[in-house]
């Protein structure tokens, strides 16, 4: 999976190659894949470092400035909803969507509770469901629903384990 982002980046840019840290120096730690089908690990994965790219620290590159960390980041969340949609599941796709919408606008507004719409999204990836939630968090930052709904679809300790991690990566 790991070689599947970098080299995919490396062949859309040359800076991108430039930017991919060496195998030695990635953390190849897949975050909130985990508690997704597997037949998006892959998008998600990719999605999330794009996230880690604009908003965190990179698990896979190390860009040059912020805008091409930007760039990047954009491109990576482009390149993970293809992956997802060539799987036909056009609801994961919406899904995620809304997942870097809603993140994105949390981000901007200095809100907490990314972590838990990344695990609600992946635990229930193409299943709908989520948009009282996503509103609770939009309009209230209140992340309680989004982390109720992860913690019941994939289980107290699996969500724990990618918060956890998710923490590692954006503080």
């Amino acid at each position: 999976m790991w070689d599947a982002i970098t080299a995919a980046a490396a062949t859309e840019s040359p800076l991108w190659a430039e930017a991919t840290l060496g195998e030695g120096a990635q953390d190849r730690e897949p975050v909130f894949s985990s508690l997704a089908p597997e037949l998006h690990a892959l998008g998600l994965e990719t999605i999330y470092e794009g996230y880690l790219v604009h908003y965190g620290r990179s698990r896979l590159f190390a860009p040059a400035d912020r805008d091409m960390a930007l760039l990047l980041g954009d491109y990576l969340y482009a390149h993970g909803l293809v992956h997802v949609a060539k799987t036909g599941d056009v609801e994961a796709v919406s899904d995620l969507a809304e997942l870097i919408s809603l993140c994105s606008q949390a981000r901007a507004d200095g809100r907490d509770g990314d972590g838990a719409a990344w695990a609600a999204t992946a635990s229930t990836l193409g299943g709908g469901g989520l948009e009282l939630a996503r509103s609770a968090l939009r309009e209230r930052g209140d992340a309680t629903l989004l982390d109720a709904g992860a913690r019941a679809a994939a289980g107290d300790a699996a969500v724990d384990a990618a918060l956890a991690a998710h923490a590692r990566h954006v503080g």
